[in-house]
């Protein structure tokens, strides 16, 4: 059973930075491409920031771009999301997302808009001023 397991979530100040963690598990392949979504109360759902495993690029949504940062720990089998100089407009539940084809010849292209297969619980971040 595949599971996205995100933490980290929490307020933190305007200005200030939190990093949010996702494990997975449940695969035996490597993911092909994963990412940040969110989400936020009467908006539509954005990609936040994206990594293109398979050629090792990233893509942040240009309202994040400079202030968060995505990476990957393959030994712990985890993602990160760093999020630094925080502002009010980032209050959102965050979600992890994964995909074993997005990227990969036939399976559509890995980016910000991509359709993603699965996807975590989610986790809320609230930023107050």
């Amino acid at each position: 059973q595949v599971q996205l397991v995100e933490s980290g979530g929490g307020s933190a100040q305007a200005g200030g930075s939190l990093t949010l963690s996702c494990v997975t598990s449940g695969i035996r392949d490597n993911w092909s491409c994963m990412g940040w979504f969110r989400q936020a109360s009467g908006k539509e759902r954005e990609g936040v920031a994206v990594f293109y495993t398979n050629v090792g690029s990233t893509y942040y949504a240009n309202s994040v771009k400079g202030r968060f940062a995505i990476s990957q720990d393959n030994a712990r089998n985890t993602m990160y999301l760093r999020m630094n100089s925080l502002k009010p407009e980032d209050t959102a539940t965050y979600y992890c997302v994964a995909d074993l084809r997005l990227g990969t010849y036939g399976g559509g292209w890995c980016g910000l808009s991509s359709n993603f297969t699965y996807w975590g619980q989610g986790t809320p971040v609230t930023v107050f001023s």
